[in-house]
């Protein structure tokens, strides 16, 4: 299996994708912002489909516009505060609207469906060095502004008051999160991705340990079920993204049933 070069380049981008996604998710998670995944994964569709009309890379225009989905839902969320869930509902609803114009129009049917379901075996090099330059930069990131990122985190209004940047923080975290899943979803598709931002995390909380040990572990967790997915999908010649989501599931249920154990 591992002397093939397309298996080679899937483990790799795979691994890298499970190691980012619970970085990001950890935080959406303690915010309760799990569906500003969903959101964000359907916005980067959007920019996949207006890539291919507009005749330019679909990575590049899927970056671009899931960034600035991602840094619009932060600026409705900050004057809107009570309605955070409502307005990711809208902007969801316009990127469902944008793709499903475009592709129904017959412009954008040139493999929109490997970003749907996800592609992972027919990676490239180029997907895997950006994928890796992602999450470079998102684990330098997120190193940098730990503190700040854990204080706005469990406290917004009290990291206002020690005087911390929050909005500043904020923003940086929303194009980190609009990154991450715009890389991402030519690896795991856009139906998959929400899964290994919410479900290892969730996973991994089960443990009740500290924010550090349950961030590594939901990345040991996310590394195993996307690993291990791989795997099973060559072996049992199924989707490989389907195939990391049954497994990012069965792996959650586990946890809950041995819950009572770690009490």
């Amino acid at each position: 299996m591992l002397s093939y070069p397309f298996m080679q380049n899937a483990l790799m981008a795979g691994a890298l994708v499970a190691i980012l996604s619970p970085i990001i998710g950890i935080f959406l998670v303690l915010r309760r912002y799990s569906m500003m995944g969903d959101t964000l994964a359907h916005s980067s569709l959007a920019g996949v489909a207006i890539g291919i009309v507009a005749g330019i890379s679909p990575t590049l225009s899927s970056v671009i516009f899931t960034a600035l989905a991602a840094v619009f839902i932060e600026f409705l969320r900050e004057r809107f505060k009570r309605y955070a869930e409502i307005l990711m509902s809208v902007v969801l609803t316009l990127s469902v609207g944008i793709a499903i114009v475009l592709v129904s129009s017959g412009q954008a049917n040139t493999n929109i469906n490997q970003y749907l379901f996800g592609s992972i075996l027919t990676v490239t090099r180029q997907d895997l060095y950006l994928v890796l330059l992602v999450t470079l930069v998102t684990v330098a990131t997120v190193y940098y502004f730990y503190h700040e990122l854990i204080y706005t985190t469990f406290d917004e209004d009290g990291a206002h008051i020690i005087n911390i940047k929050v909005k500043r923080v904020n923003y940086i975290f929303a194009l980190l999160m609009g990154l991450s899943i715009a890389v991402s979803i030519r690896i795991t598709g856009v139906l998959v991705i929400s899964s290994l931002i919410v479900l290892p995390v969730a996973t991994a909380m089960q443990f009740k340990k500290g924010f550090k040990h349950t961030l590594f572990l939901s990345i040991a967790v996310g590394l195993v079920d996307v690993l291990l997915g791989l795997v099973l999908s060559y072996t049992l010649d199924s989707a490989p993204g389907g195939t990391i989501a049954l497994l990012s599931v069965i792996t959650m249920v586990i946890s809950l049933l041995l819950n009572p154990l770690n009490k």
